[in-house]
């Protein structure tokens, strides 16, 4: 396991970065004219990434990123 510190302006960066990419991915898995191995790899990209931002998201903010199934 890694340990990284962060300042106050890089903890709103990196919030910041995460959320659009989970933002992006979701977009990207609601596009059905995706294929199926392509939608699959995004979504196993979206579970580490919503993973990462897990890790200091609060709970209100985090329940919008939630995926079922």
């Amino acid at each position: 396991m890694l340990g990284m510190m962060f300042n106050e302006k890089e903890c709103k960066e990196l919030d910041y970065v995460l959320r659009k990419e989970l933002d992006e991915m979701l977009l990207d898995l609601s596009d059905q004219r995706l294929d199926k191995e392509i939608r699959h790899a995004i979504s196993n990209r979206y579970k580490t990434v919503f993973r990462m931002y897990a890790r200091f998201a609060p709970s209100k903010e985090l329940s919008k990123y939630a995926r079922r199934g």
